[in-house]
């Protein structure tokens, strides 16, 4: 019932949006669905849409306190699970965990963070190779207004090569703010 409630509902959205969905086909099994260029709250509304769309169990990370009060069973509802940005050594662990407990999903992550500006965190691909989960590129792209998912990759374990093929996937994606977009490379390739 909830899903075919999900499923109409991306579909009207898909009919009023500007926005147009150009995808790939939803991945086969579960994984991480990478969420860049990250430049607005809308990507969050547009995630959701492709979502619900091709029918993908997702799960998203945000920041504890969007979880407090009545927002919190929403947001669980949504596919939020909570992060307390105090401790985030504990993040990978915990998706890590969920994982080797059987659950099933696509874990949305958006690597820019909060659109700090400062490099891609890490996170997503130490939880893809630590669970062996493949890595699924979405977008969002206002010179075309497209969004959907690109290509799923196998990451490597070779961090420059692969971070090499995201980037060359992401380099003619815009975001919503095109001036607030950051260039697909982890802090951890710095210096």
């Amino acid at each position: 019932m909830l899903t075919s409630l999900r499923r109409g509902i991306a579909r009207l959205y898909w009919l009023v949006s500007r926005w147009r969905l150009r995808t790939t086909p939803a991945p086969d099994r579960a994984g991480i669905l990478i969420g860049a260029p990250h430049t607005s709250n809308w990507d969050f509304v547009l995630m959701l849409a492709i979502a619900w769309r091709l029918g993908i169990d997702v799960r998203w990370l945000g920041k504890h306190t969007l979880f407090t009060g009545w927002k919190g069973p929403v947001m669980r509802a949504l596919g939020g699970i909570p992060v307390d940005r105090r401790d985030p050594s504990r993040v990978v662990a915990d998706i890590l965990a969920r994982v080797a407990a059987g659950e099933t999903f696509h874990l949305v992550i958006t690597p820019e963070g909060t659109r700090s500006g400062d490099g891609w965190k890490s996170g997503f691909y130490r939880i893809s190779r630590e669970a062996d989960l493949p890595v699924t590129l979405g977008y969002v792209d206002r010179t075309t207004m497209t969004t959907g998912l690109g290509p799923t990759l196998e990451l490597t374990g070779d961090v420059g090569a692969d971070m090499d093929r995201i980037r060359a996937f992401y380099a003619d994606k815009a975001g919503v703010n095109p001036e607030l977009r950051t260039e697909p490379r982890l802090r951890s390739e710095e210096g």
